[in-house]
C-alpha cells in the first residue's frame, strides 16, 4: 500500500509529445488462456488463506480494475489502439482474480462500482492522479501505462512471495506474464514516439530484462 501512495507522489507530467505510429498491445491471447486458468484453478484443492493473503487477493483484483479503468479513459481521450486492446487483457486478469475470490468465498471489493470508483482509498487517489497525468499528452499516457504495468509487476512479485496456495500462485503468474507483455508494449510505443522511461518500482536490471525480450505467449 505504501508503494501505491509513493506512486501518487512521484507522478509528473511529461512536457512534450512527438508523433509516432502507435503499436498494438503484444499481449498474447489472454482470452483463450483465461478459460484454461479457470479450469485449473477449479481442479486444485482449496487451501487455507491467512488474513494477509486474503487482503492481497482483494487488492490485486481491484488493482487490475484500476488498470482497466485508466486505459478506458485514455482510449476515450486519444482513440489509440493499445488503449483499446490491453483493456481486453485486463478484463481477463480481473476475471481470473474473481475465480479465486469466488472459490474462497471472499467479498469482491469491486462489487458493482462504475469506472473510476474504488473501495480502496489509495487506489482511488492513484486512479485520479494517473488519469490527470495521462490527459496531458499521448506520450504522458504511454508513460502512465508503463507505470501501471511496472507497479502491477512489483505488487504481483510481492504477492507471489507471500502465497503458498497453488491456485493463487497460478493466477498471479498468469497476471504477471500479461503485465510484462503490456510493459513491453507501452515502452515500445513510448520510445517510438520519442519518449523515455525510468522505472520507479522494479530495478533497472529487471525492467531492462523485460523490455528487451520478446513477447511471452499466454
Amino acid at each position: 500500500m505504501k508503494k501505491v501512495l509513493s506512486f501518487v507522489a512521484v507522478l509528473v507530467f511529461l512536457s512534450s509529445c512527438e508523433k509516432g505510429g502507435p503499436l498494438g498491445d503484444d499481449q498474447g491471447n489472454s482470452s483463450q488462456s483465461l478459460s484454461a486458468i479457470q479450469a485449473t484453478v477449479s481442479s486444485l484443492p482449496v487451501e487455507p488463506l491467512d488474513s494477509a493473503e486474503k487482503q492481497r487477493v482483494l487488492f490485486i483484483r481491484e488493482e487490475e480494475k484500476l488498470a482497466y479503468d485508466v486505459y478506458q479513459a485514455m482510449f476515450d481521450k486519444y482513440g489509440v489502439k493499445i488503449f483499446q486492446n490491453i483493456p481486453n487483457s485486463e478484463l481477463s486478469h480481473m476475471e481470473a482474480m474473481l475465480t479465486i475470490i469466488t472459490k474462497y468465498q471472499l467479498v469482491d471489493p469491486m462489487d458493482k462500482n462504475p469506472r473510476g470508483v474504488f473501495a480502496n482509498a489509495d487506489l482511488q487517489s492513484l486512479y485520479n492522479a494517473l488519469v490527470s497525468q495521462g490527459n496531458g499528452s499521448i506520450l504522458a499516457a504511454y508513460q502512465v501505462g508503463a507505470k501501471i504495468e511496472e507497479l502491477d509487476i512489483f505488487d504481483l512479485n510481492k504477492s507471489i512471495a507471500v502465497t503458498n496456495n497453488q491456485d493463487v500462485k497460478l493466477v498471479y503468474d498468469f497476471l504477471n506474464k500479461g503485465s510484462r507483455n503490456h510493459l513491453r508494449s507501452f515502452f515500445k510505443n513510448l520510445t517510438n514516439a520519442g519518449g523515455t522511461y525510468t522505472p520507479v518500482f522494479i530495478t533497472k536490471a529487471e525492467f531492462d530484462a523485460i523490455v528487451t525480450t520478446p513477447t511471452e505467449k499466454m
